[in-house]
């Protein structure tokens, strides 16, 4: 465990912040989803040791960090954490919610990052569709009584019945993991154990942690994408949900140079569902940067010719 700040830009807040670090040379640091931790980056986090300093972390109020209290920033934690390890700069790796907190720190510091990869992004600033959010809730009331749920949300259970965690966990898996098109059915059996027990440890934490307040950059990076200049990479699955694939659809079109590669059969965590391609594609994309390696020029800043800007 780490214990990071964010005094700096925000209220000052600390909070203990679980954590793996491996291998050595330019750094990689990834930032899982909002339905999952730091394990969603197992295979990730293993392959690219051995030619990187890699550093996977769990957000505070998830995984194994301690709850998040009072205000604090998300992309504020990203940055104070490279600090506490003395990371001058790295190449990041945010999925879903995760790719909104990487893409919020590269815009607040663009110097400490030398290449962006957004998967199945999500986007500060974005209004998901009413539509998306119907579907969602629909899934959640079938599981959970409306009147036990409302509780959960508000933190005002005095128990949380935990077949209503596996249910909950279920249906969002069903919904994002599944995706578009598909069932559990169409999921490999581990990945699909994998996503339902991170989920359920997810909507624990959410719904047993205290009241907090995320500070998010103002403006929100949905005004902002044209002023990014980290060289980026957008990955997607095409069985993720639609409207999710539209902002990994925006950010390529709206981010300067940006690259999208798009999965087939894949739904909202290629890292679990597609291991060996997403994989591939991070070492492809960080060797076309520069080298083995995201670009540097000589005087350390990134080299923007050779990321094809």
């Amino acid at each position: 465990m780490l214990v990071i700040g964010t005094a700096r830009q925000a209220p000052a807040t600390r909070a203990e912040i679980a954590y793996d670090e491996a291998g050595s040379g330019e750094a990689v640091v990834f930032v899982h989803a909002g339905c999952a931790d730091r394990r969603m980056w197992d295979a990730q986090f293993t392959a690219l040791a051995a030619g990187y300093r890699v550093i996977r972390y769990d957000w505070r109020g998830r995984g194994a960090s301690a709850d998040a209290v009072g205000e604090f920033g998300h992309h504020l934690d990203l940055i104070a954490l490279m600090d506490e390890r003395g990371v001058r700069r790295a190449a990041v790796v945010g999925a879903s919610d995760g790719g909104r907190i990487a893409l919020d720190a590269a815009l607040t510091r663009p110097d400490r990052f030398r290449a962006l990869v957004l998967v199945a992004p999500g986007l500060s600033g974005h209004q998901w569709p009413r539509t998306m959010v119907d579907r969602a809730r629909r899934r959640l009331h079938a599981v959970v009584p409306a009147e036990r749920l409302r509780r959960y949300e508000a933190g005002t259970a005095e128990r949380i019945e935990p077949a209503d965690l596996d249910a909950v966990a279920e249906a969002d898996a069903e919904f994002l993991v599944a995706g578009e098109g598909r069932d559990r059915t169409a999921v490999c059996p581990e990945v699909w154990r994998r996503a339902v027990e991170m989920g359920r440890l997810t909507r624990q934490r959410i719904w047993s942690a205290p009241r907090a307040t995320e500070l998010l950059p103002r403006p929100p990076a949905r005004e902002r994408l044209a002023q990014v200049t980290t060289p980026t990479l957008v990955i997607s699955g095409l069985c993720d949900v639609p409207e999710i694939r539209e902002v990994a659809t925006l950010l390529q079109q709206e981010i300067p140079g940006a690259r999208h590669i798009e999965l087939p059969d894949t739904g909202h965590l290629p890292s679990l569902e597609r291991p060996v391609e997403v994989t591939a594609a991070l070492e492809g994309f960080f060797a076309f940067l520069g080298g083995d390696h995201p670009a540097t020029a000589a005087d350390g800043r990134p080299d923007a010719g050779a990321a094809g800007r």
